[in-house]
C-alpha cells in the first residue's frame, strides 16, 4: 500500500507513547517506505525516522500540581505544533495518549487544517472524563482502541473506532522462557525489580520509598538483591544521586534503559502505577502496585476517577491480581510486608496473571493501527483528487 508524497505529524508526549508510537511508524513504513514523519516525542520515535520539533523531556508530568509547574515548557510544544502544522501541511495527525495536550491539538487541527485525525491510545474515557467522548466526536476521525472493552463505549458515543488489540502483545507475544524458582539461597537471591517510574517527579516521589522497603525487605530476608530501573528519560545521576546516599549501597544495582533485562531476571517488582504494570502481567511477573502523587491531585483523582483500581491487569481483569499500594498506603513498612508475602506465595501470584493475556486478544495491534491510518491518508487523497476533478470539470470550456 504506498500514498505517494505522503506527510504525517505524530504527537507522543510520554515515555509509553514513545514506545507504541515507534512500533506504529515503523509498521507503516514498512507498508510504505515512502512516508514521512515529524512530530513531539522521545529517542524510540526519533531512532523510527520521525523528525522530532519538541522532545518529551520537557513534558513527562502526572497530576494537577506536576503539570501546572511544567505549563511553560508545554506552551512551546503547542506553539510549535501549531507552527508545524501550518508549515508541512500534514495528509494525517496522528495522536498517542497524552489527552490533556492533544485533545487540545486535535480540536486545533479541526478547525485551522483538513489534516484527518487519527487518535492511537485514546484517552481512557471509562476511568474518568467521560465527557471527553464529545470532544473525541467532533474532532476526531478514528480512534485506535487498545482494550476491547472500549468498542462497546465508542460506539455508543458514535465514534468511528476499532479495536487494534494491546501494543503490549505485540512486544510480548509469547510467555517468556524462564524457570522461575522457588527458594533463595546466599549463591542464588531473590531479585526484586524497582520499577519507580519513568517521570521525573515519579522519581522523586517513590524511588526513596522504594530503596527504604528494599531494605526493611533485607532485614527479614538476607537472600535478596535489588535491580533498579533507570528509564532513558530521566538522567541516570538523578537515580544514582539517590542511591549513593543509601548505607548498604551494594544492595541495589542500576539497570538503564527499558527494563526488559529486570523482566528476564526478577522473581518480582515493586513498580509505580502504570503500563509497566501491565507488561509485567504479560511476562507473569507478580507485582506490588505503588504510586504517590501530591495530596491536592490524589484527592481530585479519588473524586472523579470512576474505576476500582489503579493497575492496568487489576482493570482488565476487574480483580486485584497484583495488590496496590497507593498515596497514604505506599509506606515503606507496608510496601514491606507485602512483598514479602508474595515471596512467600509466588506461584499463586503468578497464576492469577495467566487471564490477562487471555482478555486482551492477538499480537499485530501496530499492523491494525498502521492498515487504519493508512486507510484514512487514502481517504483524504481519494477525496482531494475528486475536488479537484470537478474543478477541473467545472471549468473546461464546453
Amino acid at each position: 500500500m504506498t500514498v505517494l508524497n505522503s506527510h504525517i505529524m505524530v504527537l507522543a508526549g510520554e515515555p509509553s507513547g514513545d514506545v507504541h508510537g515507534s512500533d506504529l511508524v515503523a509498521a507503516m513504513k514498512q507498508c510504505d517506505p515512502s512516508l514521512e514523519f515529524c512530530g513531539i516525542g522521545g529517542p524510540c520515535l526519533a531512532d523510527a525516522g520521525v523528525d522530532l520539533f519538541f522532545s518529551i523531556d520537557h513534558l513527562s508530568a502526572m497530576g494537577l500540581t506536576e503539570v501546572i509547574r511544567q505549563l511553560g515548557p508545554i506552551k512551546k510544544a503547542f506553539d510549535l505544533f501549531r507552527q508545524q502544522l501550518r508549515v508541512v501541511n500534514p495528509d494525517l495527525l496522528i495522536l498517542i495518549d497524552y489527552p490533556g495536550f492533544n485533545l487540545k491539538a486535535a480540536k486545533y487541527a479541526r478547525t485551522h487544517s483538513k489534516t484527518k485525525i487519527f487518535y492511537y491510545i485514546p484517552p481512557k474515557v471509562w476511568a474518568w472524563k467521560k465527557s471527553r467522548l464529545v470532544q473525541i466526536r467532533q474532532t476526531v476521525d478514528h480512534a485506535g482502541l487498545i482494550f476491547p472493552f472500549e468498542e462497546k463505549l465508542y460506539k455508543k458515543a458514535g465514534i468511528p473506532a476499532t479495536y487494534v488489540g494491546n501494543p503490549l502483545m505485540d512486544r510480548y507475544p509469547y510467555l517468556p522462557a524462564r524457570s522461575f524458582k522457588t527458594t533463595s539461597t546466599v549463591s542464588d537471591p531473590w531479585i526484586i525489580g524497582l520499577l519507580p517510574g519513568s517521570r521525573k517527579n515519579e522519581i522523586q516521589n517513590l524511588l526513596d520509598l522504594m530503596l527504604t522497603a528494599g531494605e526493611k525487605i533485607h532485614r527479614h530476608d538476607p537472600h535478596v538483591r535489588f535491580l533498579v530501573s533507570a528509564a532513558d528519560a530521566i538522567p541516570l545521576e538523578m537515580i544514582e544521586k539517590k542511591m549513593g546516599a543509601r548505607q548498604n549501597s551494594a544492595l541495589f544495582q542500576v539497570v538503564p534503559g527499558f527494563p526488559r533485562q529486570i523482566f528476564d531476571q526478577a522473581d518480582m517488582l515493586i513498580a509505580a502505577s502504570g503500563t509497566i504494570t501491565l507488561e509485567a502481567a504479560l511476562c507473569r511477573i507478580p507485582t506490588v502496585i505503588v504510586y504517590k502523587m501530591s495530596p491536592f491531585t490524589f484527592r481530585v483523582a479519588k473524586a472523579v476517577v470512576k474505576v476500582k483500581y489503579a493497575g492496568l491487569a487489576n482493570i482488565i481483569v476487574n480483580k486485584p491480581v497484583m495488590p496496590e499500594l497507593l498515596q497514604t498506603d505506599a509506606t515503606a513498612d507496608n510496601i514491606c510486608h507485602t512483598a514479602l508475602d508474595m515471596l512467600d506465595n509466588l506461584p499463586e501470584y503468578r497464576q492469577k496473571l495467566f487471564l490477562v493475556r487471555q482478555l486482551l486478544g492477538s499480537p499485530g495491534a501496530a499492523k491494525r493501527a498502521a492498515k487504519t491510518a493508512l486507510d484514512l491518508i487514502h481517504q483524504a487523497k481519494k477525496s482531494g483528487n475528486q475536488t479537484n476533478r470537478c474543478l477541473t470539470n467545472n471549468n473546461k470550456p464546453y
